[in-house]
């Protein structure tokens, strides 16, 4: 292959890469209810160890439950959804894991681990007037 064949692929390649990085997607879903009305959408607040409070938006639409948690690092929440656990209610994405028990929250980072201890501990901030 000579010079100019290869400067020619590298240029083209390099002019492609920056137009295929700017492109901007949405993504739109569509949950069912399994033929029932059952749909929540709640949002709660968590006051964490670490960093500013989480705001949590849940969407239960049984058999679909799910959870977009803000990660640190991240552009976009990240959609969690439910998964077997032996108490509390855990959702998983990709490496992370977000387990609620009672009030109580703590978001796991599995790259780090099965045994590694929570990034980050957080508790319902509970409104009272």
């Amino acid at each position: 292959m000579t010079f100019n064949r290869i400067a020619a692929i590298v240029l083209a390649a390099s002019l492609v890469a920056p137009a295929a990085q700017a492109v901007e997607t949405t993504l739109q879903i569509q949950l069912g209810t399994g033929g029932g009305t059952d749909f929540e959408r709640r949002t709660m607040v968590y006051d964490c160890s670490v960093g500013d409070p989480l705001n949590v938006e849940y969407i239960n639409a049984a058999p679909n439950f799910l959870a977009f948690v803000p990660v640190e690092g991240e552009a976009e929440d990240i959609i969690f959804t439910a998964v077997i656990a032996a108490s509390g209610v855990k959702y998983a994405a990709g490496q992370w894991v977000w387990w609620t028990k009672g009030p109580d929250a703590s978001l796991y980072d599995l790259t780090l681990g099965e045994d590694a201890e929570a990034v980050k501990t957080c508790s319902e901030v509970v409104n009272t007037p």
